[in-house]
């Protein structure tokens, strides 16, 4: 008997063989806050434009490797140009929140981020209660200094 691919695996297969400029097409290119994700291109990026850096941040990899990096939640675009300046890319950037293993704890107004998975640990996100946020940085870097 012939191997025949089902339907879901060839959805898969196509989205990851598309390169970002077809994506764009479609559905925008979604990254969790706070994470990287690689994209390939099936031409050599010269300059890379973020619309709103504030929201996402996007590097040069290598010529076809782009990394891309979600700093708060929210929309913008994704301009790859080639080294004559034509566009290679232009699609939608997604930011968004990671939800598994995530608690959010409210106190009134104060709001305050856990990562449950196995076991709760404080994080910082956006949106996190300023006090609670800076004792946290603070607990890292004296964690860092004792380490050096």
């Amino acid at each position: 008997m012939p191997f025949r691919p089902s339907i879901a695996a060839l959805a898969i297969l196509s989205v990851l063989a598309t390169p970002v400029a077809a994506l764009a097409e479609n559905a925008p290119v979604t990254v969790k806050v706070n994470m990287a994700r690689i994209l390939r291109i099936n031409a050599p990026a010269a300059t890379v434009i973020i619309g709103n850096p504030g929201i996402a941040d996007a590097a040069i990899q290598d010529p076809q490797t782009l990394v891309l990096t979600g700093k708060s939640y929210g929309q913008t675009n994704l301009i790859v140009l080639d080294a004559q300046g034509n566009p290679i890319a232009d699609t939608m950037i997604e930011v968004v929140q990671e939800q598994a293993g995530l608690v959010t704890v409210y106190l009134g107004e104060r709001r305050t981020s856990m990562a449950c998975e196995p076991v709760c640990q404080p994080i910082i996100m956006l949106g996190d209660d300023k006090a609670y946020t800076l004792e946290k940085i603070e607990t890292a870097g004296a964690v860092e200094t004792a380490a050096n």
